[in-house]
């Protein structure tokens, strides 16, 4: 049987790949750069080029695949639900969707899909911390408009459960809300950082207003710009409560930030 992973050099999606891989499973990895794909996937990953948000160019890759495995990304909600037809009129009849933070037109597609589907729901990725590297290169400073706790969630504990979800019956129609194993603040994070990394690293308070604009600075749309920060403002119970999905889905706790950040150090 073979598996389809989408954007699969993504930071959940290289995990996926390398969990379904790990278990002796065929594995084909869509990416838009199959040369760069092959120094970052596992030997033996099937590659070929594309992206899941044209479909319209997916019919030689979705070809005698058995499952698939979607991340929703920006651009995805458009086009997502004809991705999901055109799996499924290829004989895919196993899907895991990754959610963009809320049921959309995507999630939705999936459920309505009549093949046995899983709906992931992590909570902030621990990678989402890797947006500090460079000011805490630079000045040893973290500058965020809140400190609110967040049940974080390593990437690599998303790939377990979504592999998991694609082998392993008893998934179908349900929603996986992830978490790690504790909820913490930034400052706490920054701790964490520190004592990996040996050097002060302090938190610097900006506005509302000023985190929006640092993330226009970078491309990112208004509209999302502001879900964004306004998650990080009012970040919700889901987001800040600790739940053992992970343990219960995959047999084994949670991984820590403080796993996280030992794999990363380096990146600070």
């Amino acid at each position: 049987m073979t598996t389809l992973v989408t954007g699969a050099t993504g930071n959940t999606g290289r995990h996926v790949v390398e969990e379904l891989v790990r278990r002796g499973e065929h594995v084909r990895a869509l990416t838009r750069d199959p040369v760069a794909a092959a120094d970052r996937l596992p030997a033996g990953v099937e590659l070929v080029t594309g992206t899941h948000t044209e479909p319209e160019k997916m019919d030689a890759a979705l070809e005698g695949v058995d499952r698939l495995h979607i991340t929703v990304t920006s651009g995805l909600a458009e086009v997502g639900p004809e991705l999901v037809r055109r799996a499924v009129d290829a004989g895919v009849r196993r899907l895991t969707v990754v959610w963009g933070g809320y049921v959309g037109p995507v999630e939705q597609a999936v459920a309505d899909s009549g093949v046995e589907w899983t709906r992931l729901e992590p909570q902030e990725f621990m990678s989402n911390t890797l947006t500090w590297s460079e000011s805490i290169r630079a000045e040893g400073v973290v500058r965020e408009p809140y400190d609110m706790p967040s049940a974080l969630v390593h990437e690599a504990d998303i790939g377990a459960v979504a592999a998991v979800a694609l082998l392993d019956d008893g998934h179908h129609g349900r929603s996986y809300n992830l978490t790690g194993p504790e909820a913490l603040t930034s400052r706490q994070r920054i701790a964490a950082l520190s004592r990996a990394t040996g050097r002060e690293i302090s938190f610097v308070p900006i506005t509302h207003e000023q985190a929006i604009e640092r993330l226009l600075a970078t491309g990112v749309p208004r509209a999302d710009a502001e879900y964004v920060i306004g998650w990080y403002a009012e970040p919700g119970e889901d987001a800040t409560t600790v739940v053992d999905t992970v343990e219960k889905v995959t047999g084994r706790p949670a991984r820590t930030f403080a796993q996280w950040v030992t794999e990363y150090a380096g990146r600070f």
